[in-house]
């Protein structure tokens, strides 16, 4: 019954649906047969009904995307006719009146008809339009996706390149990183700063990693000029692409040797293409990354191109913060080894020292060592540390080195009474800060016995080791940091301490560097160094100050050694013929090569106060 009341046929209500639904209604028979198309599908296929009644279903409308036919046996709408199961799907294409395919989401299903074999109903609508849109949504994901592994493959480039100033190291890593994602194999070639000389720092192959190791090493001469691809990379600053021409498939032979080099890459590695990039700053090119393809994966695309140019650019201004870094240490270190100062070797005493800088900072700071042979024939030991590890605290560190020397030296007094003068100069006379030192003085006759004679403004407390390995922190001396009397008004003052040196035995002078860091608090440290020292007592004194760096492993703060190593009794006495100890092949010393030992004329570069006197003027032991 409709709205006005009024019952409709049936069959004129089927024909008001079939004539005007929105959707392509096909009837076919069991042979396939059109028996009956609705408007909307004469529309969708751009063909009148009379043209479709009586032709088969498939054969005239049913193609793939490109047009071709499809065999009758893979029909899937046809199926409904043999097994009477509804299908449907949405990856068919219908062949229009004008050649052109039109892709549909479709059902089929049976078609009961009356004293004849069962035929089919198609029911379809036109997705051009929602399949354009997914496939356009997915092309934006596809590309999301590979932007978005584009953009963190060069976050951990970039990761790479700032965690550490080991260049070779971290170009053999980001050489990694680049295969497989935008490389099967690369390669990296870097300019060692000689003129003309290159060398292959890295290759990396995902398939051939044994052929890749035996490609590094020393490439021949990059000629003055020269076409081939390495060769304008590592002149330029754009990236070079290298065609099948160029990877070792071409009939022409190479040019220069440095050619063939590039080409054996290709030849051992294989290769239909690649690019060159420059690993370059603003200041200069450093030298370039090949990156290339092989089997079946595509050439390079302009993107990629851009990227690889993008990862040399950032390659090149990290080796350019290395250089720069490296530069302003040389010239940190150069200043520190003239602030240091080399050690008189007198009679049979023997002392080294070491210094070793901060990780975190320029290669210069406030720690130092000192020793010098005074006037009345004493020899002097400091150890200092002034506050801070820049370039300033070195500055107050030679002021107050000075000042210690020009007062030990003016007068011949005990320790205690040179502390208090330098306490007092540095308030007045010096913008230096707040500085810990041990001064000592070695005193007694010529083949002993001898004895320390020192005080101590603040700083860790000397050791003894013993030469069957005892040892004991010689703790008196103790008085305030220097810079805190004088300004504080306080009227402090230093204790003078003195102790026995037993023969053969070390005297050890260090900054507290060597004891404590973040992770070891300095009472461990310190027992630490007990331990070491006292296996290490029997070793020659350079052998000890180095096996005890390397076991203490110092971390973060700058570290000065000074050590004393004493002779055995007699040695060096009136009428002894021993000769004095040879400075040895691991003699080492912090300072420049260029700088005598203070007291004394320099005599050599090998051996400073060797023929120095004899202590002959030193006071007896009390």
């Amino acid at each position: 019954m409709n709205a006005t009341g009024r019952t409709q046929e049936p069959g004129v209500l089927l024909r008001a649906v079939f004539e005007d639904l929105g959707a392509g209604v096909i009837a076919a028979d069991a042979t396939g047969g059109v028996i009956a198309a609705n408007p909307r599908a004469e529309q969708l296929v751009a063909r009148p009904a009379p043209e479709m009644l009586g032709r088969n279903l498939h054969d005239l409308l049913h193609r793939n995307a490109d047009g071709s036919g499809i065999p009758r046996e893979r029909c899937r709408m046809l199926r409904v006719l043999a097994d009477g199961r509804p299908a449907e799907g949405s990856d068919e294409y219908l062949l229009r009146g004008d050649g052109v395919t039109v892709p549909i989401i479709w059902s089929a299903s049976r078609l009961r008809l009356a004293g004849e074999p069962d035929g089919l109903v198609l029911v379809f609508h036109d997705f051009s339009v929602r399949r354009a849109a997914e496939e356009q949504t997915a092309a934006h994901l596809a590309a999301l996706e590979t932007l978005t592994a584009r953009l963190t493959l060069v976050a951990e480039v970039s990761s790479v390149l700032i965690s550490s100033l080991d260049v070779p190291a971290v170009l053999r890593r980001v050489g990694r990183l680049l295969v497989p994602e935008l490389a099967d194999w690369t390669a990296v070639d870097v300019h060692t700063g000689q003129p003309g000389e290159v060398r292959r720092v890295a290759v990396h192959s995902g398939t051939d990693p044994v052929s890749a190791g035996e490609l590094e090493g020393s490439l021949p001469l990059l000629p003055e000029a020269s076409g081939a691809p390495l060769a304008r990379a590592l002149r330029g600053t754009r990236p070079v692409p290298v065609s099948a021409a160029d990877t070792g498939g071409s009939v022409r032979e190479p040019d220069t040797p440095f050619t063939a080099a590039h080409r054996q890459l290709f030849e051992r590695l294989g290769g239909h293409s690649a690019v060159v990039v420059p690993l370059h700053s603003r200041r200069q090119v450093y030298g370039a990354l090949t990156a290339a393809r092989t089997g079946d994966s595509p050439p390079y695309s302009e993107d990629e191109t851009m990227l690889l140019a993008d990862i040399g650019r950032r390659a090149g201004l990290a080796m350019d913060n290395a250089r720069l870094f490296d530069q302003q240490r040389h010239v940190a270190e150069a200043m520190q080894r003239h602030l240091l100062t080399p050690l008189p070797q007198v009679d049979h005493l023997r002392m080294a020292a070491r210094y070793r800088p901060a990780e975190m900072a320029a290669e210069i700071g406030g720690d130092w060592y000192d020793a010098f042979l005074l006037a009345d024939g004493a020899v002097t030991m400091v150890i200092g540390d002034v506050v801070g590890h820049d370039l300033q605290a070195a500055a107050h560190m030679a002021e107050v080195r000075n000042m210690l020397r020009a007062l030990a030296w003016d007068r011949q007094e005990p320790p205690s009474l040179v502390m208090r003068r330098l306490d007092e100069a540095m308030t007045n006379t010096s913008d230096a800060p707040m500085a810990t030192v041990v001064f000592a003085r070695v005193e007694g006759d010529e083949g002993g016995p001898w004895q320390l004679h020192w005080v101590n403004a603040g700083h860790p407390p000397p050791l003894l080791a013993a030469a069957d390995g005892r040892t004991r922190w010689l703790e008196g001396g103790h008085g305030p940091l220097l810079g805190m009397s004088a300004t504080l008004r306080l009227g402090l003052s230093w204790p003078d301490a003195r102790e026995d040196l037993p023969p053969e035995s070390t005297v050890l002078f260090y900054t507290d560097g060597l004891v404590e860091s973040r992770n070891r608090p300095v009472d461990t440290g310190m027992a630490l160094l007990c331990r070491h020292a006292a296996a290490l007592a029997r070793s020659d004194v350079e052998d000890f100050c180095d096996e005890l760096l390397e076991r203490m492993d110092p971390r973060g703060d700058d570290v000065a050694l000074l050590a004393l190593r004493l002779p055995p009794y007699g040695a060096g006495a009136p009428g002894d013929d021993t000769p004095q100890p040879a400075r040895g092949r691991r003699a080492h010393s912090p300072a420049d090569a260029s700088r005598s030992a203070p007291g004394a004329e320099a005599l050599g570069a090998d051996e400073v106060l060797a023929d120095a006197p004899r202590g002959t003027a030193r006071p007896p032991l009390p």
